[in-house]
């Protein structure tokens, strides 16, 4: 087994991440990478495992809502190597909780669909689904 590191083209990158080359392409001009991609004398770029795997984690922080410019901040510190982790951990924190918060969101809104589903379900029992909008004096959690 060698010590030296994969060294991942641009498309297999691509295929490992789940990202398009275009994409890729787009986090290394942004800045989202921990360090610079290193270049193949012919100029094609070269990936590490470790790039993958951070990769994999902007994919997860973006898939989280997290803004490109929180990820490239993240990804300076983290290129920068010791000494911060501090303020790392105050951008994940923050970013943390605007998940908690999102995820709060979502529950309401669960609840709602929930609440419409039951009341369908249960017009629709009784054959009495076409008064949920036609009834005045409906609840109105009756209506559709």
């Amino acid at each position: 087994m060698s010590d030296t590191p994969a060294e991942l083209s641009i498309g297999q990158v691509a295929e490992r991440t789940g990202l398009s080359v275009h994409t890729l392409r787009l986090y290394e001009r942004e800045g989202l990478l921990t360090t610079e991609v290193r270049r193949r004398t012919n100029g094609r770029r070269v990936y590490s495992e470790w790039d993958v795997q951070w990769l994999s984690n902007c994919t997860k922080f973006r898939a989280s809502g997290m803004p490109l410019a929180t990820i490239r901040r993240l990804a300076e510190l983290v290129g920068q190597g010791p000494g911060n982790e501090a303020e790392r951990l105050e951008l994940l924190r923050r970013h943390q909780q605007r998940v908690l918060d999102q995820i709060a969101e979502l529950h309401d809104c669960l609840d709602l669909i929930r609440n419409k589903v039951e009341v369908y379900e249960a017009h629709l029992s009784r054959g009495t689904a076409g008064n949920l909008w036609n009834t005045p004096s409906a609840a109105l959690g009756d209506r559709a």
